[in-house]
C-alpha cells in the first residue's frame, strides 16, 4: 500500500500544463529555492495523508465529471513521494490520462539519486519538467516554467515541443473561492501582476 502527504488538488484546471486537467500538489520539498511559488508546500508536514488508490478514484471521477485530458504533478516535490505518485500515475495512465509532473530535481540529480519509486514514476510520466526555480534567471518565452533552465522531457509521444508555447506562451492564471471562503490562486503567478 502507497500513501500520499497531500498538499492540495484541483479537479480541474486549465492552466497547470496542456487541456484540462487535475492538478495536485504534495506536501514537503528539500530544494528550497528562492522565490519558490507554492512556500506553503516546502515544509515537511503533515497535511492530508492518503492512499494513493484513494487518490486515483478522485481523479478518475474528475476525469467522468470534468473530460480531462491529464493530470500534472506538482509540490512541493513529488519526488520525495514517488512511490505514492507512480500508483497515482499507473492508474491515470491507464485510464488514459496523460501525466505531466514537475521537479526542482534535475533529470540527471534523479538517475544519481535512486529515490524510491523514481523510476516508477517517470515510467508513467509523459512530460517531465527538471529543475530548480531560479529567480535570477525568469523565462518568459515558455509555457509552465518559471526559469529558463527548466527542461521539458518529453518521455512517450503524448506530447512534442510545441506544448511550450515559445512563439506565445500562454500565462494565465485561475481565481477560485473555496467554500471554506479562502481565496485561492493558480497557475502563472507572474501573470498577475
Amino acid at each position: 500500500m502507497s500513501w500520499l502527504n497531500l498538499a492540495s488538488w484541483i479537479p480541474c484546471t486549465e492552466v497547470e500544463g496542456p487541456g484540462k486537467r487535475a492538478a495536485l500538489w504534495v506536501q514537503g520539498c528539500d530544494k528550497r529555492c528562492v522565490g519558490c511559488c507554492n512556500p506553503n508546500y516546502l515544509k515537511i508536514v503533515e497535511r492530508e495523508i492518503l492512499r494513493a488508490e484513494v487518490m486515483v478514484d478522485r481523479l478518475l471521477e474528475a476525469q467522468a465529471e470534468w473530460g480531462l485530458e491529464g493530470v500534472t504533478l506538482l509540490g512541493g516535490e513529488p519526488f520525495l513521494q514517488a512511490q505514492g505518485l507512480a500508483v497515482v500515475a499507473e492508474g491515470v495512465s491507464r485510464a488514459g490520462l496523460s501525466v505531466m509532473t514537475f521537479t526542482g530535481y534535475t533529470m540527471q540529480e534523479l538517475e544519481e539519486l535512486s529515490l524510491p519509486g523514481a523510476r516508477e514514476l517517470l515510467a508513467w510520466t509523459d512530460v517531465l519538467v527538471d529543475g530548480p526555480y531560479e529567480s535570477a534567471n525568469p523565462d518568459r518565452r515558455r509555457n509552465w516554467v518559471g526559469s529558463a533552465n527548466q527542461r521539458f522531457h518529453y518521455l512517450t509521444k503524448r506530447y512534442d515541443a510545441s506544448i511550450e508555447g515559445a512563439d506565445a506562451p500562454n500565462r494565465e492564471v485561475e481565481w477560485r473561492i473555496r467554500d471554506d471562503g479562502r481565496f485561492v490562486v493558480n497557475g502563472w503567478p507572474c501573470a498577475i501582476k
